[in-house]
């Protein structure tokens, strides 16, 4: 088709891709329908060509309407694209539609209707505009009456949710939970919500890190009798970096490699079982604690838990569900 300035600006608002791309569509095509088609194909082009790029920025936002919530996060290459405010609009678009509809899993988003075609190829359009792997990723939902949301530092990372059990007049209180979720990350509301997988877990770590630090006692105990400094001997490279500096001799090293093989040995073969299972259990319940929202250290009095704050607002006032999304390795 014939290619006027005209057709180009149509293009380009209809699609949101480039001038050139725009030209260069409506050139390759018969009329506009089929630069649109061009021009998405382009995008899914552009998406399967980069499926082995890591998406690793993004934009992450939160919405609560009619008792429905959830967070959604459109994920991409680089922070350029993920802060450019047609990335951010995009996104939003996203998420209103899907509270609208309130899906409940990310292919129900992904199949929404959107524009011309569905949201997953306004996703692989915009790709295509980019130059950019992109990909829906992080959708998490609740329901309820009172739910309140979070975005941290509003800068579209990190976003949390949650629902109180009842409503509260006050709606810092909810927003405060919001970001105590945001700053202390729990894995659930109390200890009967903690996976027993993930208990087993972390008994079992505690168990071998018990053993381990009453093992390194008697080695450091022993070293000290010999008469040596066992700083000077804690690691290889040590040994090695003392001996350049002249604190300690080939002898030395070898004299108290002998005692850290013979001791380690006696020693964990004389463990006491039920000392280090206690320990271990003490260090489990100190994981549930710092782990389980209701019996966090409240961030803003650290003279409360967020259960009894939450006591101080109403009796019987609790967290009832919540969620937590970021795009960054914690």
């Amino acid at each position: 088709m014939e290619v006027t300035m005209n057709d180009i600006k149509k293009l380009r608002e209809m699609t949101g891709a480039g001038l050139a791309d725009c030209k260069k569509a409506l050139a390759e095509s018969d009329d506009m329908d089929g630069a649109v088609a061009y021009l998405r194909k382009k995008g899914q082009a552009v998406a399967a060509k980069r499926s082995d790029r890591e998406a690793a920025e993004g934009c992450v936002l939160v919405k609560a309407e009619n008792g429905f919530g959830a967070i959604i996060a459109l994920k991409c290459e680089t922070d350029f694209v993920a802060n450019n405010a047609d990335f951010v609009a995009l996104t939003k678009q996203i998420l209103d539609a899907a509270v609208a509809a309130k899906c409940k899993t990310l292919d129900e988003v992904k199949a929404l209707p959107m524009g011309e075609g569905t949201v997953q190829d306004a996703v692989t359009a915009r790709s295509g505009i980019t130059g950019e792997k992109m990909e829906l990723d992080g959708y998490c939902t609740i329901e309820g009456e009172n739910i309140a949301t979070y975005n941290h530092m509003n800068r579209n990372g990190l976003c949390t949710m949650l629902n109180l059990s009842k409503k509260v007049e006050d709606e810092t209180v909810g927003k405060n939970i919001a970001m105590q979720i945001a700053s202390a990350s729990p894995v659930a509301i109390d200890e009967s919500g903690v996976p027993q997988s993930v208990k087993d877990n972390e008994l079992a770590v505690a168990i071998e890190k018990s053993k381990s630090e009453q093992v390194q006692k008697a080695v450091e105990a022993a070293i000290k009798k010999a008469g040596y400094n066992p700083a000077h001997f804690d690691s290889e490279d040590h040994m090695e970096s003392n001996q350049t500096k002249g604190w300690i001799t080939a002898e030395d090293v070898a004299k108290v490699k002998e005692i850290i093989a013979t001791v380690s040995a006696e020693k964990a073969a004389n463990l006491n079982p039920a000392m280090i299972e206690n320990i271990a259990k003490g260090r489990l319940n100190k994981f549930l604690k710092e782990n389980c929202l209701m019996s966090q250290e409240y961030i803003w009095d650290k003279n409360l838990t967020v259960a009894s704050y939450l006591q101080s607002i109403d009796k019987g006032l609790t967290v009832t569900d919540f969620k937590r999304f970021t795009l960054r390795a914690e």
